[in-house]
């Protein structure tokens, strides 16, 4: 089953102070925001693709994957962009 970006930014933000933006615009923020491979891990993410799938699909090896795993979670906790995410 796919999740939507908006459960799994919930799971993915630590700390996160207010709603989230509905899913249209939560989709814009991270297109702007996230790099064109951190965004598509994340969209990869959303539709619960294997690790290996995504390994694939972004043309990456391991290591690499790791690393992009590591940042965009990171880029999403970052305060900037938590306050672009949610509700004012």
């Amino acid at each position: 089953m796919k999740n939507s970006f908006y459960d799994e930014l919930l799971g993915d933000i630590n700390k996160l102070v207010g709603d989230l933006k509905d899913e249209n615009e939560l989709i814009k923020i991270l297109k702007k925001r996230l790099t064109k491979k951190e965004f598509r891990y994340y969209k990869l993410k959303v539709e619960n693709a294997t690790t290996k799938d995504m390994i694939k699909e972004l043309g990456v090896d391991n290591e690499r994957f790791e690393e992009i795993e590591t940042q965009t979670i990171h880029k999403l906790n970052q305060e900037k962009i938590k306050q672009e995410l949610t509700l004012s």
